[in-house]
């Protein structure tokens, strides 16, 4: 167990089910926890208390749209079983690097996004998964707007000015209410 400070992890996913019957979890990942996931050496996991609980990961590779996880001293249906339903997270230090075009969730929250039509429209508040791709959540003044995390939407990170800018087509963002 851990008493760290939530800040320095990523939640990265949720175990769903088992898989097979050598105790591995199947787990569903949250948005950019199919980056993290593979190849990971620890993870953590949210216990009954809300503690985290760091486990060794044996093994973990991708299954269909979900990832497969075998953690040591979990190696059996029954040691595996009471872990369904746990939250998968990870140590944001240990995060594999990214190439420049990709981000985690902690990454863009909180980022100003300015459209290069349209100038600020708003705040990343959150990110979700679609089975085609991830979708930012983004508070602005006209309410929530709802960009794919995807090219050609997404056009760079600004890390200095806190910025992400996108390209969104027209009809995205609805359009402020005018007062007489």
């Amino acid at each position: 167990m851990t008493d760290v400070n939530p800040n320095d992890f990523l939640e990265v996913g949720v175990v769903i089910s088992l898989h097979g019957f050598r105790g591995d979890l199947k787990l569903r990942t949250l948005p950019t926890g199919d980056l993290a996931l593979p190849g990971a050496r620890k993870v953590y996991l949210k216990d009954s208390e809300g503690r985290l609980v760091q486990y060794e990961a044996v093994r973990s590779s991708r299954h269909k749209q979900n990832i497969l996880l075998r953690l040591a001293g979990s190696e059996n249906l029954e040691a595996a079983e009471r872990l369904v339903g746990a939250s998968v997270w990870m140590a944001k230090a240990d995060l594999p690097e990214l190439d420049d075009y990709r981000y985690y969730l902690s990454d863009l929250e909180g980022l100003d996004v300015v459209d290069h039509k349209l100038g600020a429209i708003g705040q990343v508040v959150g990110m979700f998964s679609t089975p085609a791709h991830d979708i930012l959540e983004v508070d602005g003044p006209t309410g929530e707007i709802l960009i794919p995390a995807i090219e050609p939407f997404l056009v760079s990170v600004d890390r200095d000015k806190a910025q992400l800018h996108v390209n969104l087509p027209e009809g995205l963002v609805p359009e402020a209410e005018s007062t007489p």
